[in-house]
């Protein structure tokens, strides 16, 4: 698989689109830049629409300009106002700001008709009462086309019928207008494309106005115009529709922007099409669009991603004109680095092995100084409890540890974070399953706070850990791909990219323990959970039981040499 490698972070050199806008400026064609970000609202946005949004957006601030937000509201049947909330909500999450500047295309459904009456009296448009299926028969092949039987009405006939089919005399699917271009033109798009269908549906914003709807090619570009769009900014799938675009406008004798393609974001481990993501939510694959494993935006924000991770992760994969798949680690380690700057530590154990101290008194408890933040230092120190029960990791101990395993074992001694060295003196086992149930041993009272003592010895492993008699229980969802396969569509012949679905994508671990700070967080709130990973509360919540959402994982060295070994 073709995974692209994005150019070197930090440093990204003038983009081909910018280098079109330098030159549109030097030349006079226009005198400012203009963007929009053009949206159907017929789904939620998802990561490729980031990718859209900060292009568009950012091009509009970097040159001084405005940016559109515009709903292409062409199709009543699958629209919501829903979605246009939601949509408002995720690119203001973003940081784009459209100032008031919100549009929708159904705003120029009357603009859009009367252009159409125009083409239709100047002999440019055709009213035809083919099917689609005759329709498409008659597009023909690579060899060309035929003309379809309807179209040399007259101007008189089509305007009439044009009128009846907006005033509603004919049923769904009987009529369509359509533009009268080339039936034999190298590119199927010119060969007398539909411009209007029927379709008796409730419009979110028009209600039951029309009965007739604009096709996306012929609004979009009148849409642009009728805004000032300077560079409608548009994927590569939308470069084959370009000479369709340019002809409505010149063929109208209206304003024409330019429009641009890039390659849209494809990303691996997940799938990045609206159609795609529909049948997970309906198909109940997921818990809905927010759902923390979704790749929409909605998701990723309740999964903990901060806006300015996408934005540099969108910054540093580029603007190009060639397809490719960008490896998912780019976004998760764009997040890293903004969450190490801002995440706050904590200490929170996910599968509690109980530690019982025997030369530390029962029932006394001490507050030890932790560093909220060491990227941050004026994020200051937070007071965590000690007591003689804790509980460490379970994976933190093992009963016959090879050499390479810094942390506890028989007889072994470690950090415990922010308190004492700890050396195991025995430890207790299940005697039916054979699980270690208990770790006993003493701590070194001259090494308060984790520090050397006096006389010096090495001790190579640091763990964390949370006092037993304070920990708060919650629940801790661990995130992982939605898929097992880094291209969810490279499945055996028959298959579908369904059965790629990563069977472990979520897993719930339901009594974790935190340390006492934990409790009184917000929803949305993330922290790094120390040597575990960045963590967010997730709504879920409630105040007896947080639930927190793993959002990413931190590197561990130790799993990736066992990996390596094996």
């Amino acid at each position: 698989m073709n995974t692209n490698k994005p150019p070197v972070p930090d440093a990204p050199s003038k983009n081909f689109v910018e280098e079109i806008i330098d030159a549109d400026l030097a030349s006079g064609r226009f005198t400012h830049v203009q963007t929009r970000f053009p949206p159907e609202p017929n789904g939620y946005l998802h990561l490729g629409h980031a990718k859209s949004i900060c292009l568009n957006y950012g091009l509009a601030m970097k040159y001084g300009g405005k940016f559109n937000l515009r709903f292409d509201d062409t199709n009543p049947t699958t629209e919501d106002t829903e979605y246009v909330d939601a949509i408002r909500e995720d690119v203001r999450w973003l940081g784009a700001d459209w100032e008031g500047r919100e549009f929708y295309a159904s705003d120029y459904f009357d603009q859009l008709y009367t252009w159409a009456e125009k083409l239709i009296q100047e002999g440019k448009a055709f009213v035809c009462d083919l099917t689609n299926e005759q329709m498409a028969e008659y597009r023909g092949d690579i060899k060309g086309g035929k003309p379809s039987p309807f179209r040399d009405r007259t101007p008189e006939e089509n305007l009439d019928l044009f009128r009846r089919m907006k005033a509603g005399e004919f049923p769904d699917g009987s009529r369509t207008l359509r533009a009268k271009i080339d039936v034999n033109h190298p590119n199927f798009h010119l060969r007398d494309p539909v411009m209007y269908r029927i379709l008796h549906a409730h419009h979110h914003r028009t209600g039951d106005k029309w009965c007739i709807y604009p096709m996306y090619d012929y609004a979009h570009g009148e849409s642009d115009s009728i805004e000032g769009i300077t560079h409608s900014i548009c994927t590569l799938e939308f470069e084959i529709h370009r000479p369709l675009y340019d002809w409505y406008v010149q063929a109208i004798g209206i304003y024409q922007p330019r429009q641009i393609e890039f390659a849209r974001l494809n990303l691996t481990y997940t799938v990045l099409s609206k159609r795609r993501l529909i049948q997970l939510v309906n198909e109940k694959h997921v818990s809905g669009w927010d759902d923390p494993r979704m790749p929409t935006l909605c998701g990723v924000r309740r999964r903990g991603y901060t806006p300015e991770s996408l934005r540099k992760f969108c910054e540093r994969i580029g603007v190009s004109k060639f397809n490719g798949i960008i490896d998912v680690t780019w976004l998760e380690d764009a997040l890293r680095e903004d969450l190490n700057k801002k995440a706050p530590r904590a200490m929170a154990v996910l599968h509690p092995l109980k530690v019982v101290i025997e030369n530390y008194p029962d029932g006394q408890t001490e507050e030890l100084d932790a560093v909220n933040n060491p990227e941050d230092p004026t994020a200051g120190t937070r007071k965590i409890p000690f007591s003689n029960v804790l509980y460490i990791e379970r994976d933190d101990f093992l009963e016959n540890p090879p050499k390479d395993f810094f942390r506890l074992g028989p007889g072994r001694e470690v950090r415990l974070r922010y308190a004492y060295f700890f050396q195991c003196t025995g430890f207790t086992k299940d005697p039916i399953s054979g699980e270690i149930t208990e770790i006993r041993g003493t701590i070194d009272p001259d090494t308060r706070g984790g520090n050397d003592p006096p006389v010096k010895r090495k001790v190579k492993g640091t763990i964390h850990w949370v006092s037993a008699a304070h920990a708060v229980d919650a629940e801790v969802r661990l995130y992982d791909h939605l898929f097992n396969t880094p291209d969810p569509d490279d499945v055996p012949e028959g298959q579908t990219y369904l059965s790629n679905l990563n069977p472990l994508s979520l897993t719930i671990v339901e009594q974790a323990k935190l340390e006492p700070a934990l409790a009184s967080t917000q929803g949305g709130d993330t922290f790094q959970f120390e040597r575990l990973g960045y963590f967010c509360r997730d709504r879920d919540s409630t105040p007896e039981r947080p639930v927190f959402n793993r959002t990413v994982t931190l590197r561990d060295t130790w799993a990736k040499m066992q990996k390596k070994k094996a």
